[in-house]
């Protein structure tokens, strides 16, 4: 259809172009021609309505419409005024149409940026609802509908409207750490073959670690001796009133005493689940440390070798060694400052070894 109308209209371009030659007693003689051909048409006619195809539909109504409803009935015309009109109302009907269908339907596309931000409120707030982002996209000056939050949520497979549950524990931890200490036992073996039980904390905060000691039996009173020694060394330091919990195991090493003890200090003790190491992790994490740094490095020749190892490895690990989580400081040393220009163009560094080179530490020429 569209290109048979292009065809009509530019034959009927160059039939205009014609005219415009042509003088005005011309023009009309040629009228009276074309209006005594329509009647004679129309007479043979009779009843029988005119075939028209859409294209000729298109092209009268295009032509006639802009003439008044007047000057329509004036012509001798095929069709009736009110069939041009209508044509040209289905012809402005299917151009409109046409035209949506290139168009998203519905409301526009929210912004990326503010999707992603819904997003990260959600991660971030497990327990929000779609109404709590809303506010406080609202308080950072987002303007926006909550059926928009909800429907960002849904689309990314959130829940809009959690329950209101309890905190989960990698929350707590978190929020706890300079409350929370953990313990557990590590194994070893000697040369000789006999195995060690090494007892160590951690401090989830500071992550400075405290060894308890070595033992191949640990009976219940030494690991009872071991957690009062803990608790002194705590109170010396002044850090004592701080901590409110300790995370262990379950191991059957532990007396029930340690945990009085322990309450009597205001420390309360959390048990991890049975096969859940990730409840207690930073000490998990430790230990691999402690392995993969120290005893998968050395031959441990007794009891008394394995202490000494253990000390220089623990004044190595809280005075010296950096930790990610305490942007690159030691446990007990501060953060590392950014040297100038001119001391970058002319450093000294001087290492120490320790334990025969097992560890080595680096640092400024004084």
């Amino acid at each position: 259809m569209l290109v048979r109308f292009a065809y009509l209209a530019v034959a009927h371009a160059f039939a205009a172009l014609r005219l415009l030659r042509m003088t005005d007693g011309e023009k009309d003689v040629e009228i009276l021609a074309l209006r005594h051909q329509l009647a004679v048409l129309q007479r043979q006619l009779g009843d029988r309505r005119v075939q028209l195809r859409p294209e000729d539909r298109a092209f009268l109504a295009t032509l006639l419409v802009p003439l008044a409803r007047t000057a329509l009935r004036r012509f001798r015309l095929l069709v009736s005024p009110d069939t041009v009109l209508r044509w040209h109302r289905d012809l402005v009907k299917h151009r409109h149409a046409r035209t949506s269908m290139n168009r998203r339907p519905g409301r526009p596309r929210t912004t990326a940026s503010i999707r992603r931000l819904v997003l990260r409120l959600a991660s971030e707030n497990p327990s929000w609802g779609y109404r709590r982002i809303h506010g406080e996209l609202a308080l950072l000056g987002i303007s926006i509908a909550p059926s928009t939050v909800w429907e960002s949520l849904k689309t990314a497979g959130v829940d809009p409207a959690p329950h209101l549950v309890t905190v989960t524990w990698a929350d707590f931890l978190r929020s706890q750490a300079k409350a929370v200490l953990a313990m557990d036992f590590i194994e070893t073996v000697t040369l000789t073959g006999a195995r060690q039980y090494i007892l160590a904390a951690i401090h989830h905060a500071s992550r400075r670690v405290h060894l308890l000691g070595t033992t191949a039996h640990p009976t219940h009173a030494w690991v009872t001796q071991a957690a009062r020694n803990l608790l002194m060394d705590l109170e010396d330091a002044g850090h004592l009133a701080q901590v409110r919990f300790l995370i262990r195991d379950r191991d059957a090493k532990y007396p029930g005493l340690i945990d009085e003890i322990l309450s009597g200090a205001g420390v309360t003790t959390v048990l991890t689940g049975v096969r859940m190491p990730r409840m207690n992790a930073i000490a998990e994490r430790w230990v691999k440390t402690l392995r993969t740094e120290l005893l998968d490095r050395m031959l441990i020749w007794n009891e008394a070798h394995l202490r000494h190892a253990l000390r220089e490895y623990e004044r190595h690990y809280n005075l010296h060694r950096t930790h990610r989580s305490l942007a690159a400081a030691s446990p007990l040393g501060a953060v590392p400052q950014a040297l100038e220009p001119d001391q970058i163009e002319h450093l000294a560094i001087h290492r120490r070894d320790r334990l025969s080179g097992i560890i080595r530490e680096y640092r400024h020429v004084a």
